[in-house]
């Protein structure tokens, strides 16, 4: 994959981490702690032809970060300072397509449902926004996913020369945890549903 592509990909996928100016009370959740792993999926969740990536070293950022996004401001969203631990993983395709991610967070009490309000907002400022030539945008697919457990979201990268990439988002939120799991486009919803159950049972 192009290194361009696949920094748009990992940007879509809430990996652009970066923001200038942002300050220390806005880091706070570098004071968070390593979530429990256990309630990540595994490679064979997603089908017997991923497997889990190498293992990341210091703490998931915010899973919603998007420093291209012109209307974007870190400050503006509080929740992320307040998780209390989080752990992530990754996963990639034998065929070597594009990855999956799943990120869980527990917050302090009252935050979890706080960062959903964080998350709808990023959804609108950001909505579509142009980086690096192609248009980034978002939109939600189920604001009551799951008979209300979260949102489905499809992100979609169009670019002039290649094929569009299309990223499924999974946000669920059980008390004061949240789980966002990142998957590509696979063509089947019942596929993204099934993935999306797995992760609710992660959840316990």
């Amino acid at each position: 994959m192009p290194a361009v592509l696949w920094a748009l990909v990992m940007m879509a996928a809430g990996c652009h981490r970066s923001e200038a100016g942002v300050g220390p009370d806005e880091r706070r959740t570098a004071n968070a702690e390593r979530g429990d792993p256990s309630v990540l999926l595994v490679a064979g969740d997603l089908g017997s032809d991923w497997r889990e990536d190498d293992a990341r070293t210091g703490m998931p950022a915010w899973p919603w970060e998007q420093g291209n996004c012109p209307n974007y401001r870190s400050g503006d969203y509080p929740a992320k300072s307040h998780r209390r631990a989080a752990v992530e993983r990754y996963y990639r395709p034998f065929d070597g397509s594009s990855p999956a991610h799943h990120v869980v967070e527990t917050y302090e009490p009252g935050w979890a449902e706080r960062n959903v309000d964080d998350v709808r907002r990023v959804l609108l400022r950001c909505a579509s926004y142009l980086v690096l030539g192609s248009q980034v945008s978002f939109d939600v697919v189920d604001p009551h996913y799951l008979n209300g457990a979260g949102m489905l979201i499809r992100g979609r990268i169009e670019h002039a020369d290649i094929p569009n990439t299309v990223t499924y988002f999974v946000m669920l939120r059980r008390g004061e945890t949240v789980s966002t799991v990142s998957l590509p486009d696979s063509g089947s919803q019942a596929a993204v549903d099934l993935i999306a159950a797995k992760a609710v049972a992660r959840l316990g």
